[in-house]
């Protein structure tokens, strides 16, 4: 079991989620399930209005899914992949910070989402 902290200007307080191990549901579903408003307007990675911060909590004990193609793509053509980050993905397995919520999925780590309620902020 994990937990995931969803922080928004947009929303009145920060909110805490359990996430369910095992269940691979990207961010932004588990954040729909719990009422959290995350801009989104493909939900296919293509558009990259659904952009978040994600910050792993769990120092050293990163699990989370790395980039497919697609949203490696996307994160580069908006500015939000530097070329370290991307070949640190691709060589060591680290994600970036940046991700896309309907790609994103959720592991078993705690993790801080931010996002600025703005499509393709954050």
């Amino acid at each position: 079991m994990a937990f995931v902290y969803f922080t928004s200007p947009t929303m009145r307080k920060n909110k805490k989620v359990e996430a369910i191990a095992g269940k691979r549901n990207a961010i932004l579903g588990l954040a729909e399930e719990n009422g959290i408003k995350i801009p989104c307007e493909c939900r296919d990675g293509e558009c990259g209005s659904c952009l978040i911060k994600v910050t792993h909590l769990d120092g050293d004990r990163i699990k989370a899914v790395m980039l497919t193609d697609k949203e490696r793509s996307v994160l580069k053509s908006i500015g939000k992949l530097p070329d370290f980050e991307a070949e640190r993905a691709s060589v060591e397995d680290i994600p970036p910070t940046y991700r896309l919520a309907c790609q994103a999925i959720v592991t078993d780590e705690d993790l801080l989402v931010e996002f600025t309620g703005e499509p393709g902020g954050a």
